[in-house]
């Protein structure tokens, strides 16, 4: 056991467990399901610390855990959903485009995962590209066009709700 490599992603998880639960908030949109992702990726991360094989990839190894888990709660959330479609189809509908009080941060949301993980941690979490590709898996160059196609896409949203 690598006493030395424990502390450090341990007193890592301390320090930055603020902008862990930023960005776990922002898939779930729920502040206990939030908090229930950030525990199962500490969780997860102290029990296959050893798995990390550079010190200077602690960032990104963690972050791909939390991105990870967030879309296994929202994957588990969509069954649920399944099961309670009755009540589901009882809720009436309501176009909030209208409303005039859409924002980015809303838009965000409304793009596909990859994209909103893309956009979230370069522009929330101040990841660099490089970075992203790491966490996400994806070559450097996917992650450019999916950046790019998805800053497109908001852009069509944000002009769409200003008309």
């Amino acid at each position: 056991m690598n006493t030395d490599l424990y502390e450090e992603i341990t007193a890592y998880l301390i320090a930055n467990q603020n902008q862990f639960y930023r960005l776990a908030y922002s898939y779930v949109q729920n502040q206990e399901d939030a908090l229930d992702v950030v525990q199962n990726a500490v969780c997860r991360a102290l029990e296959h610390y050893e798995e990390l094989k550079k010190r200077e990839a602690m960032r990104t190894w963690f972050y791909r855990i939390l991105v990870n888990e967030s879309f296994q709660l929202l994957r588990k959330r969509k069954q649920f959903l399944w099961q309670d479609e009755e009540e589901i189809a009882q809720i009436p509908y309501e176009e909030k485009a209208f409303e005039g009080t859409t924002d980015v941060y809303t838009c965000i949301n409304q793009l596909a995962p990859e994209l909103q993980t893309i956009i979230k941690l370069r522009f929330y979490e101040e990841m660099t590209l490089r970075e992203i590709a790491q966490v996400t898996g994806r070559n450097l160059n996917t992650v450019k066009a999916k950046l790019y196609r998805g800053l497109k896409c908001l852009k069509g949203m944000i002009q769409e709700v200003d008309r």
